[in-house]
């Protein structure tokens, strides 16, 4: 199968307007090959055809999901941008854990948006349990949330093979995991109970509407696939979502700069934090 020029336009406007992903033109070939998976498993010939099913009688959007489930990227792995992670611990988790602690609220709300398989989400809780001497006695949530279901029912099995735990330190290791068959390690019951996960589309504003009250959100790395347009409506649903004071991490190599003025830049130490003031 090879795409036209029409099909490769319709196809990627249609992905689009969906899911808020954005396919330069370098991409005809990737989206080639995951259209002609789909194609096969749908037994079409035509991608006329594809395109036809796409436009016309996915009206649930489960074709697009499975779409979805095949063109968006998924490498990640434990204590992933450790430098980052540092400064949440050492910076901006502890103002935010006195600051709770003296209204009386011991609630603490973390969002880690795109989480693919979960391994960001998990090391997070890891990092609360290391930090907080009084993690049982909170109420902690961290809220995994993806558009791609198939990774999220592997991130809700929390087994992982030795490539996805290669950072993670040989003493939270033992804490935090449990060695399981074929070099695999599953989290173990005290820290994953922190974390639940939940289908979602960050182009989807309604859905996103219902969650609010975070103190944290992780967004590391997604933004990149996104339009100008599409990634500032995320940035602006993630100011929502966030309690004042609240924090935004994106991955070194993103930037608000050229986004939205709604976030407070600051420096710690030597990293740069989003803020909501």
């Amino acid at each position: 199968m090879s795409l036209s020029t029409r099909q490769f336009e319709v196809l990627r406007d249609l992905i689009f307007k969906e899911l808020g992903l954005q396919f330069e033109d370098a991409k005809v070939e990737f989206l080639d090959r995951r259209a002609e998976k789909r194609m096969l498993a749908l037994g079409l010939k035509k991608t006329d055809e594809y395109i036809f099913h796409l436009r016309f009688l996915d009206q649930q959007g489960a074709e697009m999901q499975q779409l979805a489930n095949l063109i968006t990227t998924n490498e990640t792995y434990m204590f992933r941008e450790f430098d980052q992670l540092q400064a949440f611990a050492d910076h901006c988790l502890p103002p935010i854990l006195e600051y709770k602690e003296k209204l009386g609220v011991r609630r603490l709300r973390i969002w880690s948006a795109g989480c693919s398989s979960g391994e960001e989400a998990y090391t997070l809780a890891i990092i609360l349990r290391e930090v907080m001497h009084d993690a049982d006695q909170w109420d902690i949530q961290i809220l995994g949330t993806d558009i791609d279901q198939v990774r999220l029912e592997m991130a809700s099995r929390k087994i992982y093979g030795k490539y996805a735990v290669r950072d993670v330190p040989d003493e939270y290791m033992a804490r935090h995991m449990i060695p399981v068959a074929d070099e695999s390690y599953r989290v173990r019951p005290e820290t994953a109970r922190l974390v639940e996960f939940r289908h979602l589309n960050l182009s989807d504003r309604a859905a996103i509407r219902t969650i609010r009250d975070m103190d944290f959100i992780f967004c590391r790395n997604v933004l990149i696939y996104f339009s100008d347009a599409s990634r500032k409506a995320a940035v602006e649903n993630f100011y929502n979502s966030l309690n004042r004071g609240g924090y935004l991490y994106l991955g070194h190599c993103e930037s608000l700069s050229r986004i939205t003025a709604l976030f407070q830049l600051k420096r710690l130490d030597k990293h740069l934090v989003y803020c909501k003031e």
